[in-house]
């Protein structure tokens, strides 16, 4: 199976977050993984929030990188335009999609606790929750903070916590703590 390593670039602008949404569901249908899937929701929220990490926190621009598992088609498309690079990572299997947000901004995301009212501060503990692995690396003078979500196999089996399958929650994909 071939990946597809795809970016964009994101001014420091908080209205670039939408674009980045928008630009992320629309790699996310070329690649196979439906929009109306929840893989793809989870995907966007995760993409949300590390592009607005980064926009709120360091006032730099930043670039969006995704690792998507390749469409049939989608081998022609980047052979066509010459998408390339992107970092792997060792844990990450065929279905893996991976997620990377660099910055200029060498300083380390710090998670935070939020307050019950508090309006903002939940965001990396929202990536911890929804990711399958998440980290950063220095990049350069700045850094990069990824994520990656396993895809499971049509068929194969959900993974179970507590005894029940994802299945017997009727659609939810994930289970807040």
């Amino acid at each position: 199976m071939q990946v597809l390593h795809v970016q964009l670039e994101v001014r420091p602008d908080p209205a670039e977050v939408g674009r980045a949404r928008r630009w992320a569901r629309s790699r996310l249908a070329c690649s196979g993984i439906g929009v109306d899937e929840p893989l793809a929701e989870t995907l966007i929220l995760l993409i949300s929030e590390l592009v607005t990490n980064a926009v709120v926190h360091t006032g730099c621009p930043a670039v969006l990188r995704m690792r998507l598992p390749d469409a049939p088609d989608a081998a022609d498309e980047a052979a066509a335009t010459g998408s390339t690079g992107g970092s792997g990572a060792a844990q990450a299997g065929p279905g893996t999609v991976r997620v990377e947000v660099a910055d200029a901004s060498a300083r380390p995301p710090t998670p935070r606790r939020a307050d019950g009212d508090a309006t903002n501060g939940r965001g990396l503990e929202l990536v911890e929750g929804l990711a399958d692995r998440w980290g950063w690396q220095a990049e350069g003078v700045g850094k990069s903070i990824w994520c990656e979500v396993d895809r499971c196999e049509p068929g194969v089996e959900a993974a179970a916590f507590d005894g029940a399958t994802y299945e017997d929650y009727e659609g939810v994909a994930y289970e807040a703590v």
